[in-house]
């Protein structure tokens, strides 16, 4: 789906107005070189706009932001990635009251980074003479996302190529502009601390209660992870009403929210958004998946007070794990058909007939027979293949059944997989028997596995309307 004339006209009037940051060394329009846009979403605590204007007594009590205490933090963050193909992007949340090492400033919750590293900026400027207040709280500003990307970026082991962040008065005007956000929650609330007042079930919601909606913490059951899940199906269901025909055709709808994320969004410079829009319009959907960081512990004292400890090396993996593979996996050839592989089947084993028996299973499986035979014994059953030519193998190694190993060896002859056969061997029509030695280990590797997901739910995604806390 293209985006219509209107629409674009729209998208390019917005682009001409809107507030960007210099806050990405090297920052362009150009496809990022390993195969994807990682992009870091904020959700501001601010008393301004994105022009450094200050919000109005009037409007800063409708949106319950309360007396400001001079820090600035991050209520939210989503650490997005999107293939530059246009195939599923992920956008993974970190929670604000995530332990993290800020670089400069040691180890504290991650929705500070913004504010000290805005705060040692102001001060520096100040005493370079900068007296402007706008001026001050602009520039400022800036060096606070500049720590606070980088923090991302050490925790999640991942370069940051896009930025955005969105004020309190971006939730309370987007919402209204595009005509709510459809949402369910599993049991009514009534929190006076954000102001949340819904009832059970499916509704939709604009303006306060949006803000509302997405900003409770007091009162849901796992605190902050629950807000985390919260913000989650908030921004699948924005993405899919602005991603929808009926708010990119609707041109009193355009206008609106053109208006709202001028006055409220912040970007960095030389992101190509035009160009970013249209790959969007595939993205609708289940092509949208949200998740979580894991985490160690939800109730970790710190100096900073109560934290939610992560381990960073346990985050590195688990955000590599979801946003794609390494390169180097990318990059590995695909496995040729079957009929395109020559396979050789030794015994080394000494089970008499092993090697014919299994030499005609896979050419049943549309192998092509090679070489059957005898070899010099070994007690494990091995796959080899030449340099290169692992996928082939693998897909052997799969035919065989069981947890086969597959190793590079020159001596076997391009186009050719040898398998040797050893007295470990299970044939795939013997599974059942192997079951019971088998399934004590696959419940031993189920713990650790597990620890790389924060909740055993599925991942929301942008497709349909899901029930929270």
């Amino acid at each position: 789906m293209c985006l219509t004339g209107y629409a674009w006209a729209a998208m390019q009037g917005l682009v001409n107005g809107l507030t960007m940051a210099d806050v990405i060394e090297g920052g362009d329009d150009e496809l990022p070189a390993d195969g994807a846009r990682d992009i870091l979403l904020v959700g501001m605590d601010s008393r301004t706009d994105a022009q450094g204007n200050p919000l109005s007594e009037e409007m800063l009590a409708k949106l319950r932001a309360g007396v400001s205490d001079g820090e600035l933090n991050t209520d939210t963050l989503i650490f997005v990635h999107i293939p530059n193909d246009g195939s599923k992007a992920v956008a993974i949340s970190l929670p604000r009251d995530s332990y993290v090492d800020i670089p400069g400033f040691g180890e504290h919750k991650i929705n500070s980074a913004y504010a000290r590293g805005k705060a040692a900026a102001r001060s520096q400027l100040e005493e370079e003479g900068v007296t402007d207040p706008k001026q001050l709280e602009v520039d400022s500003n800036q060096e606070g996302a500049k720590t606070l990307i980088k923090t991302v970026e050490n925790l999640t082991g991942s370069t940051i190529d896009n930025y955005a962040s969105i004020n309190l008065l971006g939730f309370y005007d987007i919402t209204k502009a595009i005509g709510g956000v459809d949402v369910c929650l599993n049991e009514p609330v009534d929190d006076d601390y954000s102001g949340a007042n819904f009832e059970a079930g499916p509704q939709t919601i604009s303006g306060l209660d949006a803000l509302a909606f997405v900003r409770q913490r007091h009162g849901l059951l796992r605190g902050d992870l629950d807000r985390v899940v919260r913000q989650q199906v908030f921004m699948a269901g924005l993405a899919r009403k602005v991603l929808s025909a009926g708010t990119l055709a609707d041109p009193a709808k355009l206008n609106d929210l053109v208006g709202a994320v001028q006055k409220s969004v912040v970007v960095n410079q030389g992101w190509d958004l035009l160009g970013f829009a249209q790959q969007m319009q595939g993205l609708t959907g289940g092509q949208i998946e949200f998740r979580t960081i894991p985490v160690v512990d939800t109730e970790y004292d710190t100096d900073d007070g109560q934290a939610i400890q992560v381990d960073p090396d346990e985050v590195r993996d688990f955000v590599q794990g979801l946003s794609g593979p390494p390169p180097s996996e990318e990059k590995k050839a695909p496995a040729p058909p079957a009929g395109e592989i020559t396979v050789d089947v030794l015994n080394a084993s000494g089970i008499t007939g092993l090697a014919g028996s299994v030499s005609e299973s896979l050419t049943a499986e549309g192998y092509v027979p090679g070489e059957v035979g005898n070899a010099t014994a070994r007690s494990t059953t091995v796959v080899q293949v030449p340099e290169g030519q692992e996928a082939a193998g693998e897909k052997v190694a799969g035919s065989l059944g069981g947890d086969v190993d597959v190793e590079s060896d020159p001596s076997v002859p391009a186009g050719h997989v040898r398998v040797l056969l050893a007295p470990d061997y299970t044939p795939p029509d013997e599974s059942g028997s192997a079951e019971g030695v088998a399934e004590p280990a696959m419940q031993q590797q189920a713990s650790p596995v597990a620890k790389q997901e924060p909740t055993e739910e599925p991942p929301i995604t942008a497709q349909g309307v899901p029930c929270v806390n």
